[in-house]
């Protein structure tokens, strides 16, 4: 077996034995073809005031610049579909991906792991890691290593596995065996991610206006939510998983085997007025390990109260 084969099937055996459902890899270029659809995104400010999206323009198309002298980019992906609420589900609700430890430090532990590994197989080689926390296209390379396709929400879906994942990357100056990109999209003249969106942030195919995005409003703007958004945000308060869950390709998701992404404690089956009691020792306890600390105490009971509210009206 050649060099770059016997690597490739010992980083894809070792990503399964961590966990991962999917492992794919590309060769490291420009995404030439992602240039234009960015920069009119850009332009057109959907990106709301995640202004971090404006900076490294180039570094975001061309994985060269991230890592000297790349040659590879190889792609990830990991199930976070939970099994039901057995119980009574809370009415306010956080997106699927936040119920347990924060999936950052998760996933790229087990890359680390790999890497690790691979260096012992390889010899030094040059690499980053990166979890969604860097300027990387990654549902691009997904794409690019034969994983799936975008589809209409914008999410990157699997006729295997759905769309409910992370995705991750390692990229590394070793030259390895390229998978075929994934060609076309099986989404058809389905517009049911569309149609569900309450505030229409899914402007058109694969088009988000993130300022309209229930994600965004309850996670990326620091500001309060805006009140032509009343009654709009269908009681999520981190995250929304509106666009996926009506999905049909998600028939096919399989629930994840990680512990780490079990929720902590039972706040699933909250009531409004158990969210609102919650004070910042509590979401200390329970929250400080995931991805909830990323938009912060003030900002969750920001969006507990407006959805809070919601919900009292609907009930009155």
């Amino acid at each position: 077996m050649q060099e770059k084969a016997r690597l490739t099937h010992f980083i894809k055996q070792n990503a399964a034995s961590l966990g991962f459902s999917f492992c794919g890899v590309s060769q490291a270029r420009r995404l030439d073809e992602e240039a234009s659809r960015l920069e009119d995104w850009l332009k057109k400010g959907m990106h709301g005031r995640m202004r971090y999206m404006e900076n490294h323009f180039d570094k975001r198309l061309d994985p060269r610049l991230l890592v000297d002298n790349a040659q590879s980019v190889v792609s990830f992906m990991y199930s976070y579909f939970p099994e039901p609420v057995v119980n009574q589900p809370a009415p306010l609700k956080i997106s699927k991906y936040a119920r347990g430890a924060d999936y950052h430090f998760v996933i790229k532990e087990k890359l680390q792991r790999l890497a690790e590994d691979l260096k012992a197989e390889a010899g030094e080689i040059n690499y980053r890691i990166f979890v969604d926390s860097a300027p990387v296209l990654d549902r691009a390379w997904a794409v690019n290593s034969g994983i799936g396709w975008i589809g209409k929400n914008t999410m990157l879906i699997s006729r295997r596995n759905g769309s409910f994942f992370f995705l991750a990357e390692l990229i590394t100056d070793l030259e390895l065996e390229y998978d075929l990109p994934f060609g076309g999209s099986y989404c058809g003249d389905c517009t049911r991610c569309m149609d569900a969106c309450p505030t229409g942030a899914i402007i058109g195919p694969r088009q988000l206006d993130a300022n309209r995005c229930i994600s965004y409003l309850t996670i990326e703007l620091k500001d309060e939510i805006g009140a032509e958004f009343k009654g709009k945000t269908d009681n999520w308060i981190f995250g929304c998983d509106i666009c996926q869950d009506v999905c049909p390709w998600n028939k096919f998701s399989i629930i994840h085997a990680e512990p780490q992404f079990h929720a902590k404690a039972n706040w699933l089956e909250w009531s409004v007025e158990e969210w609102e009691k919650m004070d910042k020792p509590l979401f200390n306890e329970i929250f400080g390990r995931s991805a909830l600390k990323r938009t912060g105490f003030l900002k969750l009971k920001n969006s507990i109260s407006f959805a809070g509210n919601n919900e009292k009206e609907q009930n009155e």
